[in-house]
């Protein structure tokens, strides 16, 4: 299973342009993408989800003047999906974002999570509240070159 990190710098809505100023990135958004499916927690869809990629509804076009794909060859695509399957009922995590990006606190609420901490826990990563769609993808880049979870 090939896994990358897509990361929305699309214009959106009035909430991805405050989550783009407030963490002074292109990024307001972030997905899991393994074969032909995203992954992630969305306020659009109220929680964890998946979705198809590609056009029409109910699908994730995404195309590259609104996305980044970044290569995870260190994830392993099954435990994301293990994890999709075991948090599938999660709601949007409004707590768990208020507490960790705008309050610094770094507080997981347990059975809501927000798209980038989804995402770093789908992965295995350490303190997954803490991270924004950028941070997350700085980190991934990071792994990426480094070898360090190969």
């Amino acid at each position: 299973m090939t896994v990358q990190l897509a990361l929305y710098k699309g214009k959106g809505q009035i909430g991805n342009a405050f989550i783009r100023l407030w963490t002074g990135s292109d990024y307001s958004h972030c997905e899991l993408v393994i074969d032909g499916w995203c992954y992630s927690s969305s306020v659009m869809d109220q929680g964890v989800r998946r979705k198809l990629v590609g056009e029409g509804a109910g699908r994730i076009s995404l195309s590259p003047d609104k996305w980044d794909l970044v290569p995870l060859p260190w994830a392993d695509g099954g435990a994301v999906t293990g994890y999709f399957e075991a948090t599938d009922h999660h709601r949007y995590g409004w707590p768990s974002l208020i507490l960790s990006q705008f309050l610094n606190l770094n507080r997981p609420v347990r059975g809501a999570q927000f798209c980038s901490e989804w995402c770093a826990a789908a992965l295995g990563l350490p303190v997954p509240a803490s991270l924004s769609p950028r941070t997350l993808g700085e980190w991934c880049v990071y792994l990426g070159r480094s070898g360090v979870m190969a």
